[in-house]
């Protein structure tokens, strides 16, 4: 399904019971994607979700919402595959752009491990993206444990919020 070209509307009729992705890209801005549940119990109702794109420029971070791995571990789960295809095109297509992979983690277990982790994690997506063919000096990886959270660590959502994998532009 392809939003409106002039408007950027677009309007899907989704059956319950499963899990969709939603994707959004533009030229010049961050891709995203999101995952989200309709449960199978679930009656017919109107969402509206407005998306918002970031611009590509020096500076910006953007999380990749659908980057998984393992748990406790560094090994990227094959869930991951089309949004780091997408990271890939991204790189492909801007050139000149040289980005952070920042790993992140919650506050469940002992920070020195925590840090370990999100590095070997941020690591990981590093080496997908040299192995599709992304210069190396074009992409760093950097772990920062469990000291930037973006949300309270306090409950499940949180935390999940917390173990995220971000994108950082160096240079544009």
């Amino acid at each position: 399904m392809k939003s409106n070209a002039a408007t950027g509307k677009y309007l899907v009729v989704l059956p319950a019971g499963r899990t969709y992705s939603v994707s959004a890209n533009r030229e010049g801005f961050f891709f995203l994607s999101q995952k989200f549940d309709v449960p199978a119990d679930a009656r017919y109702q109107e969402l509206v979700r407005d998306i918002q794109l970031k611009p590509i420029e020096k500076g910006s971070r953007v999380v990749l919402n659908n980057i998984f791995f393992e748990t406790g571990k560094a090994v990227l789960s094959s869930e991951s595959r089309v949004e780091l295809g997408k990271a890939v095109e991204l790189m492909r297509t801007n050139k000149s752009m040289v980005i952070e992979v920042g790993g992140h983690t919650d506050n469940v277990g002992k920070e020195a491990a925590n840090m370990k982790l999100s590095h070997e994690r941020a690591r990981s997506v590093r080496d997908h993206l040299i192995g599709a063919g992304i210069a190396a000096e074009r992409v760093q990886a950097k772990g920062y444990g469990q000291t930037q959270p973006i949300a309270s660590n306090d409950s499940d959502e949180g935390r999940a919020a917390n173990r995220r994998t971000e994108f950082v532009i160096l240079e544009y």
